[in-house]
Formats: structure tokens, sequence, C-alpha cells
């Protein structure tokens, strides 16, 4: 008889993500003030269908977004099992302003 001791018994858990979609990603492209959370209101019928939470995308987009503060840039959104993740696409503007290190610009005017 075969004898297993405590040094090689499985005690190990493994915690498994969802398992791989087999749906290609999805892309929605919008513009955002870069370093501020959107209106809700503006994010929901972009991506309200696709079962997420315009809040939470809006915060998303708004961590992303933090080195273009106060700039309109295109934010990329990419949704993978209902997980969105915001990928600034920055326009030659937006980088002409961003080298020249120009000031933020005030928009309450």
């Amino acid at each position: 008889s075969f004898h297993r001791g405590p040094e090689t018994s499985f005690t190990s858990t493994f915690i498994m993500g969802p398992p791989p979609s087999n749906e290609p990603p999805k892309y929605v492209i919008l513009r955002a003030v870069g370093g501020e959370i959107g209106a809700a209101s503006a994010l929901a019928p972009k991506i309200g269908p696709l079962g997420l939470s315009p809040k939470k995308v809006g915060e998303d987009i708004q961590k992303a977004t933090m080195d273009w503060k106060g700039q309109n840039v295109t934010v990329k959104l990419t949704i993978v099992n209902r997980q969105a993740t915001a990928e600034v696409v920055p326009s030659a503007s937006a980088l002409l302003v961003k080298c020249l290190r120009e000031p933020v610009r005030d928009r309450k005017k």
C-alpha cells in the first residue's frame, strides 16, 4: 500500500477568475475632460446597454485621464467580460498643449 505523508498533501486552494469570454471585446470611443468625472447621464446611453455602471466607468475615466487635467481628450473604453478599461487616445492638439506645458485652462468662464 502507498501512504501519502503530510508534506505531499494538497491543502492549497486555487482561486480562479471567471472563464475567458469567447466574444470579442467591445470598444466605446468618447470625448472627456481630463481629470474630471463626467456626468453619468452622458455616459449612460453609451455604456448602459453593455451592462456597465456609468458612475463606476466615469471614475475609471477620471483615473486614466489625470495626466491630461482640464483638456478635452478622446478616451477609448475596451469592454471585456463586463469590465471596462479606459485608455487615452491623445489628439495632436492635446499633445501640443501638454508638451508646451500650457497652464490648465479655467473652464468656468
